[in-house]
């Protein structure tokens, strides 16, 4: 037997082509929105929260609850089919979900029906029937010799008329849509998302010392992605930390891998950047940089530069003005500054300690880096969070800290406001700590706001809220490292309790 199909309304709904049909009218859509479409069919009359609609339709992915209201408006869309007049298929039930408000019949496509379909009108009219007239007033009533019809068999009649004529109309719906009557057709793909981008670190034949190699790619992925997410109308996945094998949706890819070539007739390290349409195969940006210890900055800039150009996306002033903050005068310190910030990212206490120190000696070689002297500060309140520092070490470091904010520029980056974030959520001050995490928001599209961002919601006791805030920043940058920073950092968050989506997600793969 074939795979059921379902009248919804109007609409004959075919899940294994991803097409919903009526009369004249054939639209295919995204797999997405057909099971999330049936699954309201299987559910009828009942309201269906966010998180039941997450858990049974995304049942493998990382979603927040503005991915089911945007998927809940496009099929809305899509079953109104340009009449603004039409019925409203799926009703918004206020703090409570969404219910599919239109008749279903289930049938086959052979015409089958796995359950006779009573809706509780046609219950009634079958259970509930007038009370049947006495023998007595039949006779009186009906010509002589007829004999009077029995109340349980009337209910019978009912019952198998209500059934004959469900099947009868799943037997014509499925023959008009199979009719080659020619009716127009409009075919969609599932479409990627043209501004989306995904940045991934290509484990591939590396060349000598990996882990400073990998730290410089992975810290020139962390710029990419902050820069584009804060100043551009796309939105970029920073996936250097997330080796899960899945279909994307995202419109463009950009790879970093380490190769050798022959170069001068010696194998040389290169390190290749590309950047690939997804939607039909094409390279917008392909470079390789021979990488010294002399021109890793002038590297950085080409390539931010090369990636403006290929996006047609020019790089703003408060851009330009936050990069001159964030290179030293020499490219000799940014690749121990790039091996601190991958250190920050894994958030544990060994890796916060050794990324200390290696901030201390990139400020020793170029103390006028003032982002590493903003990361540094960001990194000892971490340290401070998870162990207990002396007195001494607490006023040394309250120094530093107001020390930080008297610095030309300083409150135009979001890393101090994480800083004020973390030393206020220490304090209680809930409020103020909120205020200061929506400042850096308001700087800088990053994962690690919206992780401190969740700290505060959990503060509030606003787990719901927390949620969201902790699967954006899981999205931003999906992996190992966000996902201890959420469990750890600041203080401990019960995954389970808070954010389980992400906990199921994490424990199918």
């Amino acid at each position: 037997m074939q795979q059921p199909v379902v009248r919804v309304g109007q609409w004959l709904v075919t899940p294994s082509d991803n097409q919903i049909s009526r009369k004249g009218r054939q639209l295919t859509l995204e797999p997405r929105l057909i099971d999330l479409l049936v699954f309201f069919a299987r559910h009828p009359d009942e309201v269906l929260s966010r998180d039941e609609l997450i858990d049974n339709v995304w049942t493998r992915n990382v979603v927040t609850s503005h991915v089911v209201t945007q998927s809940i408006s496009e099929l809305r869309k899509s079953l109104k089919d340009g009449e603004d007049g039409s019925l409203e298929y799926i009703a918004t039930v206020p703090k409570r979900g969404y219910k599919l408000t239109v008749p279903v019949v289930w049938c086959t496509e052979e015409g089958e029906a796995p359950a006779p379909v009573i809706t509780p009108a046609a219950s009634a009219s079958a259970v509930d029937l007038p009370a049947p007239k006495s023998a007595a007033a039949i006779t009186q009533d009906q010509p002589p010799r007829v004999k009077p019809v029995k109340p349980k068999r009337i209910a019978t009649i009912w019952v198998w008329l209500l059934f004959l004529l469900a099947l009868g109309t799943c037997v014509a719906l499925v023959a008009l849509s199979t009719m080659d009557s020619q009716p127009p057709r409009t075919k969609a793909r599932l479409l990627l998302n043209p501004r989306d981008i995904d940045i991934h670190l290509l484990k591939g034949n590396s060349c000598v010392n990996r882990a400073s190699q990998d730290a410089y790619a992975v810290g020139l992925g962390s710029l990419m992605t902050t820069s584009l997410n804060t100043f551009s109308t796309f939105m970029v996945h920073d996936k250097t930390n997330y080796n899960a094998n899945e279909p994307s949706s995202s419109g463009k890819t950009l790879t970093i891998e380490f190769v050798n070539q022959r170069h001068y007739r010696a194998q040389q390290c290169f390190m290749s950047v590309q950047l690939v349409d997804n939607a039909d195969g094409s390279t917008m940006m392909d470079k390789r940089y021979f990488i010294t210890s002399d021109n890793q900055l002038s590297i950085q800039s080409d390539l931010l530069s090369s990636l403006s150009e290929a996006l047609k996306q020019p790089w703003p002033d408060r851009m330009l003005t936050m990069l001159k903050l964030y290179q030293p005068s020499h490219g000799s310190a940014l690749i121990h500054f790039y091996q601190a910030h991958q250190l920050l990212m894994n958030g544990d206490v060994d890796s916060l300690d050794k990324a200390s120190a290696l901030l201390d000696d990139v400020l020793a070689d170029s103390p006028d880096f003032s982002y590493a002297f903003a990361e540094k500060m960001l990194v000892d309140v971490l340290r401070h969070s998870q162990q207990t520092l002396d007195k001494e070490q607490l006023k040394t470091l309250y120094t530093e800290v107001a020390k930080l904010g008297e610095m030309p520029g300083a409150k135009e980056l979001a890393v101090y406001y994480q800083i004020k974030t973390v030393y206020l959520l220490g304090q209680g001050k809930i409020d103020e700590a909120y205020a200061a995490i929506n400042s850096g928001i308001d700087l800088e599209m990053s994962w690690m706001n919206y992780v401190l961002l969740g700290k505060v919601y959990e503060m509030k006791g606003k787990n719901r809220e927390a949620a969201d805030a902790y699967l954006t920043a899981f999205n931003l940058r999906p992996g190992d490292n966000t996902f201890y920073w959420i469990q750890n950092a600041v203080f401990q968050t019960s995954v389970i309790s808070v954010v389980p989506y992400l906990d199921n997600f994490l424990a199918s793969e």
